[in-house]
């Protein structure tokens, strides 16, 4: 079997990251972390998971995130799904954090898309079926 360990992220703000993603996973902590360099550059970095899966912060971003209205090479954005939409979307509303924008109208999934405080967008899907067929359509 395989699967998504960790996606790692250049980030601005540790601190100011770790606010947006704590209210949208209040289960997860800070891993570990530590102080190091890449390429030359001093950088602070975090791990913000659980046993099996996290999120690695690095600050030691300079510039804006890719415009996600435009078409350059780069994150798209990524995706967490969730049994319980209602409860992300409050808990993000809550630390400050409106939805971006509503996923597309289906009878088998609900999701929503926030942008984090640096610019990276980030999807939250909720299935409403347990049947592939209809969880997975491309129609």
């Amino acid at each position: 079997m395989i699967h998504l360990e960790h996606v790692n992220l250049v980030v601005e703000d540790i601190p100011k990251t770790l606010h947006f993603y704590r209210a949208a996973f209040p289960h997860w902590k800070v891993r570990g972390g530590g102080e190091g360099s890449w390429h030359g550059k001093p950088r602070d970095w975090v791990h913000f998971g659980d046993d099996y899966q996290y999120l690695t912060f690095n600050n030691d971003g300079v510039g804006e995130n890719r415009d996600l209205t435009g078409h350059q090479i780069g994150l798209a954005h990524f995706a967490f799904v969730t049994d319980d939409l209602d409860a992300i979307i409050e808990r993000l509303d809550k630390a400050g954090y409106p939805v971006d924008k509503e996923g597309a109208e289906d009878d088998f999934r609900r999701n929503v898309y926030y942008i984090d405080p640096n610019g990276y967008e980030v999807e939250f899907v909720q299935y409403l079926s347990d049947i592939p067929s209809e969880r997975n359509r491309y129609d």
